[in-house]
């Protein structure tokens, strides 16, 4: 039941150190092939947005139906129970949508590169006519 959550997890963790990658100053002949790269490698890590999605369906359809300990007779230890399942769910839909908010940026980022590259290729055109 966790597997999901720790490959998620461990998803998120490399979207980041790519976005950092991909913000940090550096040399544009290396910009240029870190850019390429990672842009090669967006198109098959797209499954983290449905993969993401379902995993918050999970989590709403779960919270449907979850058993409410209201009554007066529920144990302390039902109650935290209770408490902790809610926590956990909480922490991992802000997982999802870290997981596809990161994916978007990077997708962005990627994307402004690759236009502000052509766009100098097009202004070292002009200069050369």
């Amino acid at each position: 039941m966790a597997l999901q959550w720790l490959i998620l997890t461990y998803v998120v963790a490399a979207e980041a150190a790519l976005a950092l990658i991909l913000t940090l100053p550096s040399p544009k002949l290396l910009k240029n092939r870190l850019v390429s790269l990672i842009s090669l490698i967006l198109q098959p890590a797209l499954f983290v947005v449905p993969f993401a999605g379902f995993q918050i369906l999970d989590i709403y359809w779960k919270n449907e139906h979850r058993l409410i300990c209201t009554s007066e007779i529920c144990t302390a230890a039902e109650r935290d129970r209770y408490e902790k399942s809610v926590f956990k769910a909480q922490r991992n839909v802000i997982l999802c949508a870290t997981a596809c908010l990161l994916y978007w940026c990077i997708q962005r980022i990627c994307k402004y590169h690759k236009e502000i590259q052509s766009l100098e290729e097009v202004e070292k055109r002009y200069k050369n006519q």
